[in-house]
Order: structure tokens, then sequence, then C-alpha cells
């Protein structure tokens, strides 16, 4: 089910007995279990009405045992089952030759009650008994991980959703800090909010004064230093990640800067250069096609397959593969050097 009709269905209370939340992404489970938890019962009725359990310390017995309860002078109860992915096992397994307790329950689950599973990391497999008796009767939401491509959009989006907008760079250097954690990002984007102070756009400056991630040396701009061909530029900023390897981990820069020139080989092999063609078949925002283009112009094909082997051979340096002794430093000035070449 989409996120957005899920919602939209709890603000106008047509609920169903059994919530399956499940997937790697946490972040969509605990906003959606949040906002059941704030929907259905009114503040007074929450204190009979609403029970919250976690996977760890129950059985499927027992929070089967609390859903067939019957709600106190209220329409409803509801029963929350945070980390029910430590229950996977009983969720999964058979009492009898034909089904398990929560496919028993789901084929006639109580009316009053509003069971909700927060399981998390993992999924139902959809072939299951199980999951085709919640499907029936309830909702199975699977909240996935989003790729790395996508992020971008995401923080551009969330922080239109509040009324603000962010400049692409803004948006890049979030996405290289935080990774792609969402519960991080949002995390930072409400810190962010709070200091805005009236202006409307989140700018790299703001960023590099309230989270600490520098606009001039990070993984961004060491990837366009060396698709510029700006050896200079590049230099300052491997100087800087070196007497900051804490922040700056040597294995963390050069799957980035592999994924960039993977890229730029991608674009050397496109036929239709235009930029939406590259923007789509990149995975990248319009707004950097022309890094990739610029990179292209400087590095041909041949030498972009040189660049790839020399970060593959860096990134096992850098993991102790033959080169017990190279420090990070050493590999950044090894890896200047043979792009430079």
């Amino acid at each position: 089910m989409e996120l957005k009709s899920l919602l939209q269905d709890i603000k106008q209370r047509k609920l169903k007995p059994i919530y399956f939340l499940m997937g790697e992404e946490p972040y969509y489970i605990d906003k959606i279990s949040e906002f059941l938890g704030d929907n259905i019962l009114t503040e007074d009725e929450k204190a009979f009405n609403q029970t919250t359990l976690y996977g760890k310390d129950v059985s499927l017995d027992e929070v089967l045992s609390t859903a067939k309860r019957f709600p106190m002078m209220a329409e409803y109860q509801v029963v929350m089952v945070k980390e029910a992915q430590d229950l996977s096992r009983e969720i999964l397994a058979q009492v009898d030759k034909k089904k398990n307790q929560l496919e028993a329950y789901a084929e006639n689950p109580q009316a009053t009650s509003i069971l909700i599973f927060c399981y998390k990391y993992k999924k139902l497999d959809k072939r299951k008994k199980v999951y085709k008796a919640i499907a029936k009767s309830g909702v199975i939401f699977e909240s996935k991980k989003l790729y790395d491509n996508q992020i971008p959009t995401w923080i551009r989006d969330e922080v239109k959703r509040r009324g603000y907008s962010i400049s692409p760079k803004a948006t890049h250097l979030l996405t290289e800090f935080l990774g792609s954690d969402l519960g991080k990002i949002t995390n930072e984007i409400d810190k962010l909010e709070l200091i805005l102070n009236g202006r409307k756009e989140i700018t790299p400056e703001i960023i590099e004064e309230n989270i600490g991630i520098s606009k001039d040396f990070n993984n961004f701009e060491l990837q366009k230093a060396f698709g510029t061909k700006d050896f200079t530029k590049a230099y300052r900023i491997i100087d800087y990640f070196s007497q900051n390897q804490k922040n700056h981990p040597i294995v963390l820069t050069i799957p980035i800067l592999y994924n960039f020139f993977s890229k730029v080989l991608l674009y050397h092999g496109l036929k239709d250069k235009s930029k939406a063609n590259v923007a789509s078949n990149l995975k990248v925002s319009p707004y950097f096609v022309s890094d990739y283009i610029v990179a292209a112009n400087n590095y041909p094909m041949r030498q972009v397959s040189g660049i790839i082997a020399t970060l593959r051979e860096i990134d096992m340096k850098g993991k102790g593969v033959d080169a017990a002794s190279a420090t990070p430093t050493d590999l950044y000035k090894e890896l200047l050097f043979k792009i430079r070449s």
C-alpha cells in the first residue's frame, strides 16, 4: 500500500484490524506507527486502551491475547508491537499442520482492536499463508530502503514539504555526510529548520555553520576538482582529509570517486548525450550533468578505465591488502599522482 493513501485512510478512520509494517527502512515504520498511535484514540482514551509491547519481552501468544481484549469506553483499543522482528520465529512457526497463531488470528481478528506490528529490517515472504491472511484482513506496508541516488530527491522533497528550498550543492553535502539514513537526515533538517530564522533556502553556508560540514573540503568538491583537472585544489582537499581522517576516512572517499568516474565512463558510451538522457542514464540531477560532461572532455574513455582500475587498487590497499604499512596520506598522494599522470 502506498504511504499517502495509507495515511489518508487512517485520517478518514478507514481502519484495519492489523497493520504489519515491515522492511529495511525503519524511518517509515516509525512514522506510520507514530501516526497510528496519535490518530486513532483521544488522549483520554489512550490511558486504558493503548498498549505498547516489545518483541523481545513478550511472546506472540501474549500479543494476541492482548489484542483479543475489548476496549474500555472507546471504539477501539490499540496494541503496538515494537521490535516485532524479535518475534520472527513465532510469527512464522506453525502450531499445527495447517496454520500458525498469527494466521489464525488474521482470519478472524478482533474487530475492536487495532494490532500494529513494527517488523524492522525484515519482511514476510509473500508466498507464506500468514502473509496472505494478514493482507486479506489488514494492511501490509513494506518500507523499502532508498537507493543512494534517490536520497537527494528525497531531501529536496522533504525540505519542500516543510515550506523551504535547498540548493543542489547543499543537498549533495547532506547526502554525502549523512548517507541514506533517513532518520539522521530528518534530524538534521529539523535542526536547520530551527535556525533558518526567516530564511527560506538552505545553502551550503548554512550547513557549514550549523552542521559542521565544510562546503569547500568534502568528497563532492574533490570529485569536482578531479573532473576539472584542478589538481591544486584536489591536493588541498586531500591534505585536509589527511589531517582529518576520522571525518574523512579514505575507505569512504574511494567509493565516491569510483562512482563518479564509473558514471563518466557510462557517459562516454551514451549515443544520446542530451542533458535529460544523461541525467536519466547516470541517475543524477540535471544540475550536475555538466560536471560529467567536463570530466569526459578532460579524460578519454581509456584513461577513465585506467582511473577506475587505480581506484580499485587504492581501495584494496586502504583495506590493508598488499599495503599494510601504507598510511591514508600515502594512499591519497598515490591516488593524486596516478590520476594526474
